[in-house]
This record gives C-alpha cells, structure tokens and sequence, in this order.
C-alpha cells in the first residue's frame, strides 16, 4: 500500500486544500483496516478523498487523507438480481463504461461524472428528473470499515438499523469499501437543448417535467433560458465526437477567456451573460446514457445549490433573477435548476419531499459572498436544504430545523465512532461535535 508523508491536497476548484500527514492509497480491505489500526495507534483522524469534487472542507485534514483510487472497479454483477457489486473507488465515468460493456447502466447520473461513486453517495450527488432520486437511492447494499477495524455490511435486510445514515454520511461513519447498486439493461438517450424565453419556461414546467429528464439555465440580464430535454430512445446514436469537441471549444475554452475577463472587468459580465445566452446552441444528440449524462467542465467556479420543495421552482428562479438585476451583482454564469424525487434518507436535502434542486455559480476568484448570502436568504424563506459539497454558511442551530433525521444521524455516529476517528474540524464545527465525544 502506498503511503505518502505530507503531500498537498486541493480539492478541484483550488478554495480548499491542506498538508495530511500521511496520504494513503489501499488496494484492498486488509489494507483500509491497516490504515484504521495505524489511526487508533497514532491517535490520529481519518477522512477520504474521492475525487475532490466537493466545495465545502469535507475532507480536509492534517492528519491522515485516504485515497479509494485503487479500489476500482466492477466486483460482480448478478443478472438476475439487475444488481452491481462495485468497489467504492470507481470513478463513475469507468462505471459507466464498464457496465455499457457488459449491456447494464444505471438508471440516472449527474452532469459531472469524475466523481467516485463513493463520494458521490456520500455527499448527495443528484442529476434531474422527477422520476429519479439522488445517486444514494440507487444503492442497495454498503460495506464499510469502522473504526473498531471491524467491517460491516449495511441494506435494507441487514443491520437496517444503520441503513439510513450509511446511505449519504458525509464519510462520518467509516470507510466505504464496496457498494451495491441497482441497474438497468443499457440504453440510449436523445438530448436536446434549445433557447426559450424565462416566461414560456415558467408557464410550462408542469409540462416539461414530464421528460425523462429536464432542466434549465436561466441567464442573469437576459429574458433567454436554455432547456435541455432528455428521453430514452432506439433510434440510431449521433457521432458525439463533434458534440464534445463544440462543448470543449465553446463551454470550457471560450467560456473561460470570457470568465477571465469578467475577473478582471467585472463590468463585463452582464454583457457576457447576454452573449452566452445568445450562444447557447441548439442541440440535438444520441448516445449510449452514460455518455450523454455528462457534461465536461473545466472552468473552475464556486457554486451553492440548494433544495427546496418542487413546488417552488418558479418563485425562487423569479427572485433569483430579480435579486440580481436589482443588486447589480457582477455574475455572468447561469441559474442551473433541476428536479429531483424524494426520499427517506436521513441526511438527504430531497429528504420527505420531491425537490427543485437550484444552484448559483461564481468564476473562481471573483468576489461571491454578497451574492450567495442573498440567494442564500431566498432559499432559506421556501424551506431550502444545502447540498453537503456546496458552499453554504449553516451551521448546526439552523440544520437540525431543516433535516428531521439529523439527531438521529449523529446519535447513530456516536455509537458507530465513540472515538471521533471519521470527524474533523470542519465536521465538528458544522454538527457541534465535543472533540472527545
């Protein structure tokens, strides 16, 4: 097992990083018990990194980093069951790949597939479609090594006592190792994206949601919004080469040199807001799911999503909007508004409810607290939950009044790690963890 003393960490957009004293990368089980044991002999914390995906310090840490990088890949797959054993490291693009090979998918993804599935479930990662609850609902069984060393298998017929908070955890209750989720035979998808006004989409979300999948972009300073549909289909795929080479040069490249100017103008962005909304393409494409899912983005931005019932996607779009063209903010990247469905997972933001998943996006190193802590009070006023990696200033006084089941949760994580093992400043700051609970 590879171990590395004081190597840097960051995570993606660059706002968090930190120096573990040690940096670990297990290839097997026996090795993520070795790594628990050497914690409990050095006294020392744990937290794991999957792709470092996340906006909020989750995983930082000084003391040990582990990395599921090496645990990857597909453990066995039981066709009559539709049911996937995966090692929790996987990177859900392989995943994808992996399963298409073998004629399976999953059922949904998000727009960003870098992520380990893993850290996925373990922070809430969602696509849209109010049919299709997060990443997390789609697991039917999780081992994980505790802190005692002990492994332990969690489902809906075994230690169900568990079940609950081992779905979406934060990392706070052991080490993910191996995962069981449900599947589907593969299949393909037509996406297809086009400009309406913010009014015409307004008027038909009812109608619209009645796609497979369905979300939208709404452009600050502009009345453009861009839809995108996504349904199943046998017709016969496009060649994505194109598409992603357009995504490539427009979204990320082009994207970027005009993010870098409103970093150094930030007078331009409303400008450039209006041209990325007269840009948006109109599109249409084919293609196996996974691929179509996913989007490539590499301008690195800040971004804040939360969950509010569904019911309430067109009043906070309306005051997002509002709100920015009154305050003037300096903000060029879209609204992103999606759907989820409920759950009953502790932790979940959809937890009890069908949920309109919004976020607002800021380019990495342009001033974004005034405009978050705005949108943040919209949010706030119709019952909205944070998303766990996204940046939010809650702290524990307000989250116990927004997720019913987080007394329960971390009573659960006291009895699973007395010892704090999983925790770390961040973690015991957001839930007021005693430091020797």
């Amino acid at each position: 097992m590879l171990s590395i003393e004081g190597k840097k960490w960051r995570n993606w957009t660059g706002n968090v990083e930190g120096t573990p004293h040690y940096t670990m990368y297990p290839e097997t089980i026996q090795d993520v018990v070795e790594v628990v044991e050497l914690a409990q002999k050095k006294g020392k914390k744990i937290r794991v990194v999957g792709s470092g995906h996340s906006f909020t310090p989750l995983v930082q840490t000084e003391e040990i980093l582990v990395s599921l990088d090496e645990l990857k890949g597909i453990v066995n797959i039981d066709a009559e069951k539709m049911v996937a054993e995966v090692w929790a490291g996987t990177k859900l693009h392989d995943l994808g790949k992996l399963l298409e090979e073998k004629g399976y998918a999953q059922e949904n993804l998000g727009d960003i597939d870098s992520q380990s599935i893993a850290g996925a479930i373990s922070t809430g990662t969602h696509g849209t479609g109010v049919n299709f609850g997060s990443l997390s609902t789609q697991v039917i069984e999780i081992t994980t090594v505790l802190s005692t060393g002990e492994s332990i298998v969690c489902s809906e017929t075994e230690n169900f006592e568990y079940w609950k908070a081992f779905q979406l955890s934060l990392g706070m209750l052991g080490i993910i190792v191996k995962i069981k989720l449900k599947i589907i035979p593969s299949y393909s998808l037509v996406y297809e994206s086009e400009k309406q006004s913010l009014s015409t989409v307004m008027n038909k979300l009812e109608e619209y949601k009645k796609n497979r999948h369905f979300e939208f972009f709404v452009f600050p300073y502009s009345n453009e919004v861009q839809v995108k549909f996504t349904n199943e289909t046998t017709s016969k795929g496009t060649d994505l080469k194109w598409h992603k080479l357009k995504v490539e040069l427009l979204e990320n490249r082009m994207f970027s040199l005009l993010s870098k100017g409103c970093k150094w103008f930030p007078s331009i962005s409303k400008g450039v807001s209006r041209l990325s909304a007269k840009a948006a393409p109109n599109t249409k494409i084919i293609g196996p799911s996974y691929e179509v899912f996913a989007t490539s983005r590499t301008v690195p931005f800040y971004e804040m999503e939360y969950s509010v019932p569904s019911k309430h996607m067109r009043a906070v779009v309306e005051e997002i909007s509002s709100l920015i063209e009154k305050k003037k903010y300096k903000v060029h990247f879209p609204i992103e508004c999606r759907y989820v469905k409920g759950d009953d997972i502790w932790l979940s933001p959809a937890y009890g409810r069908d949920s309109a998943y919004i976020a607002v996006h800021m380019y990495k190193g342009m001033k974004y607290a005034a405009y978050f802590g705005e949108v943040e009070k919209i949010f706030l006023k119709y019952e909205g939950r944070p998303h766990w990696g996204k940046m939010h200033t809650l702290t524990y006084e307000k989250l116990q009044n927004i997720y019913p089941e987080l007394h329960s949760f971390l009573k659960m994580r006291k009895s699973l790690d007395e010892t704090g093992m999983f925790l770390n400043p961040y973690t015991e700051k957001l839930f007021t963890i005693m430091k020797k609970s």
